[in-house]
């Protein structure tokens, strides 16, 4: 008859599970990160993407005759054909002027070139991009300020 049957101890037992517990608290947060990050990364690229996008639209009304001399940012925040993704707000934080040597805001000093500021973000505040765009004003054969 045998009388070494060493099984395992509930010390033991404790411990082990200790440490795989620790094991998947570990892989479970790093996991959970990895997801956080990608929904960060993605809203990024997206508002990246939606900024270019703005700025376009606002260049295209610009060319099409829509060049507001003194503009406010609200002058440019809807340009026709735009439409923000879901999930994002679009604005234009600033509009500047060109005097001939500097940007400044006063309206006096607005010679036909203004720097447009647009920003977009998402509704939950994990992206934000923005952008500056320099728009100009068409040129005609009786315009002064070409």
């Amino acid at each position: 008859m045998e009388t070494d049957d060493r099984g395992e101890t509930l010390l033991e037992l404790l411990i082990a599970v200790a440490i795989l517990g620790i094991a998947v608290v570990a892989i479970v947060g790093g996991i959970g990160v990895g997801v956080l990050m990608s929904d960060v990364h993605r809203k990024q690229a997206t508002a990246g993407t939606a900024a270019r996008d703005f700025g376009e639209a606002i260049e295209h009304k610009v060319l099409a005759g829509g060049y507001v001399l003194c503009a406010s940012p609200s002058s440019y925040a809807t340009p026709p054909g735009y439409t923000a993704p879901t999930g994002f707000t679009t604005s234009v934080t600033s509009v500047r002027y060109w005097s001939g040597t500097a940007w400044g805001s006063s309206c006096g000093a607005d010679s036909g070139l203004q720097q447009v500021n647009v920003r977009v973000a998402s509704t939950d505040g994990r992206a934000s991009e923005q952008l500056t765009v320099v728009v100009r004003r068409g040129c005609g054969l009786k315009d002064a300020l070409c």
